[in-house]
């Protein structure tokens, strides 16, 4: 393996000036602006979380029973606005701004639509489904589960809208109006969370509303800038409001397989949950505030997806296969080299997080290992496995991916985690070796994809 990921990031001759569709600050206009981003929303999660912990127990334990439903729909939101942003990127680079402007208004569509069928269904039978998940909890948890999912239901619409939006502006590389709009959505929460529980003490429906309204703030404001006629590629009203068969389709081609590789993932790690809960109160907390530094030292990788998707995106639609190539290659070393900086600071910044937390001396034992493990691996093998899969996936691969996360995250990383952390006794350190291995196994099949070439004759323009 080592030898065929050297093979992959040894540099090649530089492509002609002419067939470079982006500088080295081009592409650093488009990453900073989205790491800004990801860690704007994740200091702001830690925020939420400290606020809610002040609401009582019983909001607090509704409010992350009802986050693993919630996660599934923002999953499945996300998966439908990055089928538009492949579209609409491979359209940018084909020069065809009619088509795409018709591919970001049928974006919206699609959005509004399958958002809509999700509110109804949460509306309808969101009672029902909580009380067949959680039939062991109290009635005060119960009550405050059903107040906060029928109200972020009702954020469903602009969840969805606002994906679609800021996955357009991220295909014209304008990532840094994404990034302000975010900041203001994440500010009207921060501020609303503390009204609700501090001033009005109003439990769950607390920290629900403010959740709903600026989700719709963001969702108009995001709205109102792709609607404007003087951007590259911009929304039409009458093709919003109504179906094109054909750009549908293009659309959820991507979109489905996405979708149900991102639902399924976050169904695994809802299986994953209920096994960790049975590993003891260390580990459970250990688990638990380890999750926060992961998603810290991942940030690096998750913003570098949506680079690989505009970019891929962009020589594909070109008719460059060539270029896609190289710059998915240029994107995985630089990928490599910004994450294992960041993870190295993410480490070295532990000692300083974790006297934040009132935990036992094996509570800290137990986070250090984890965090070890899991960022020495975020570092060297992560980009092998998430931004590469996204640029596959910006190239129309799109069942490969669908199938090898199958594979990797579904199957082998749940059967590992059983195998490691509960029959061979090793816990949460099982879960993360297993975790880390799934990696491993992605990245290898991603890098041999793409050495392949088979992604090459994939088509969805």
């Amino acid at each position: 393996m080592t030898d065929v990921l050297r093979r992959f990031i040894d540099p090649r001759p530089a492509l002609p000036e002419g067939r470079q569709l982006f500088t080295d600050r081009a592409l650093k206009a488009m990453i900073v602006p989205l790491l800004i981003e990801q860690l704007l929303q994740l200091v702001v999660g830690i925020a939420d979380t400290m606020m809610v912990s002040y609401a009582g127990e019983a909001t607090v334990s509704g409010v992350s029973l009802d986050t693993m439903i919630y996660t599934i729909f923002i999953y499945l939101f996300t998966a439908v606005a990055t089928g538009g942003a492949v579209i609409v990127s491979q359209y940018i680079g084909r020069g065809d701004r009619d088509s795409a402007n018709l591919a970001a208004s049928q974006g919206y569509f699609i959005a509004g639509a399958v958002s809509l069928v999700c509110l109804a269904l949460t509306l309808l039978f969101g009672n029902a489904v909580l009380a067949r998940l959680y039939a062991q909890v109290d009635g005060e948890v119960m009550q405050a589960c059903r107040v906060y999912l029928r109200i972020v239901a009702l954020s469903f619409p602009a969840n969805a809208i606002y994906n679609a939006g800021a996955a357009l502006y991220r295909s014209m590389g304008r990532t840094r109006t994404t990034m302000i709009v975010s900041a203001v959505m994440n500010l009207v929460n921060v501020v609303g969370n503390a009204i609700g529980v501090f001033v009005l003490h109003a439990g769950a429906a607390g920290v629900a509303w403010p959740t709903t309204i600026s989700w719709w703030i963001a969702a108009v404001i995001m709205t109102a800038l792709c609607l404007n006629p003087k951007n590259s590629v911009f929304v039409r009203p009458g093709a919003m409001l109504r179906p094109n068969g054909a750009m549908s389709g293009r659309i959820l081609r991507i979109a489905v397989p996405n979708a149900a590789e991102q639902v399924l993932f976050q169904l695994a790690k809802v299986v994953l949950g209920s096994l960790i809960a049975t590993f003891g109160t260390s580990q459970i907390a250990a688990n638990g505030i380890g999750q926060t530094l992961w998603s810290l030292a991942a940030c690096m990788c998750t913003s570098m997806s949506p680079v690989f998707i505009t970019v891929v995106g962009r020589c594909v639609g070109a008719g460059d296969v060539g270029a896609a190539d190289w710059y998915m290659r240029k994107l995985v070393r630089l990928s490599l080299a910004l994450s294992t900086a960041w993870n190295a600071l993410v480490t070295l910044l532990v000692p300083l997080i974790l006297p934040l937390y009132a935990v036992t001396a094996e509570t800290r034992h137990f986070i250090w290992v984890v965090v070890i493990i899991h960022n020495i691996f975020a570092a060297l093998v992560q980009p092998f496995a998430m931004p590469l899969s996204s640029g596959l996936r910006a190239a129309g691969d799109v069942q490969f991916s669908l199938w090898s996360s199958l594979l990797c995250t579904v199957l082998f990383r749940t059967a590992l985690s059983f195998a490691l952390g509960l029959w061979l006794g090793l816990g949460i350190v099982g879960i993360a070796w297993a975790m880390v291995l799934d990696w491993c196994l992605k990245a290898l099949l991603d890098v041999l994809r793409f050495r392949g070439g088979k992604w090459r004759d994939k088509r969805v323009i």
